[in-house]
Order: C-alpha cells, then sequence, then structure tokens
C-alpha cells in the first residue's frame, strides 16, 4: 500500500512543517509518509491527515498493483 500525501500537499500547496504544527503530528512520522518509506499507518494519525487535509482515507492510501 502507498499514498498520497505528497501529492495531496502539492496540490493544497501545505508544507509538512504546517501540517505537524496544525495535527501535532511529529516531522518524522510525515517525513515518512511524503517520502513513502513508512511500513503502516497508525488510525489516529490516518484520521488527523484526513481531517487536516480534508480527504477520505482512499484519497490519501492507493493499492499497489502487486497486491492482491
Amino acid at each position: 500500500m502507498n499514498n498520497n500525501f505528497s501529492e495531496i500537499l502539492g496540490r493544497q500547496r501545505k508544507t509538512i512543517s504546517e501540517i505537524s504544527r496544525n495535527t501535532g503530528l511529529s516531522r518524522s512520522t510525515l517525513t515518512k509518509l511524503y517520502y513513502e518509506k513508512s511500513k503502516a499507518i497508525n488510525f489516529d494519525t490516518l484520521k488527523k491527515l484526513c481531517t487536516e487535509l480534508n480527504v477520505t482515507p482512499n484519497d490519501l492510501l492507493i493499492k499497489n498493483s502487486k497486491e492482491a
């Protein structure tokens, strides 16, 4: 599973620092998501991101084509 976090930030012209300030999520967590280096995402993190970015989990998360 991958994510569209970097694409969404670009479209909305928001920064990792701004998202961190507004959500209380650490910059390191957001940076891992941005560069798709994270192995998993906590439901609380997902909820905060979706609320802040005004998107749904389906907008943020994308299934790899290799996954069944």
